[in-house]
């Protein structure tokens, strides 16, 4: 004998499914490798600290 399925719970695994597979997809295509990330970090403390580095000292003596 068949097994028997919800049809609209099989409908919302399948988007799902679907879904999921679209995500990766774009996550792919328009997101960052872990070394791209790594490098955009270190460019974005090295600016902070530069930036930092050429703050005036603002002491009232």
């Amino acid at each position: 004998m068949a097994e028997i399925v919800n049809l609209r719970q099989a409908r919302k695994r399948r988007a799902r499914a679907e879904k999921e597979r679209a995500a990766d997809a774009n996550r792919r295509l328009h997101g960052l490798s872990r070394s791209q990330k790594d490098l955009a970090a270190k460019h974005r403390d090295s600016e902070s600290r530069k930036l930092d580095g050429h703050r005036l000292d603002d002491s009232d003596d």
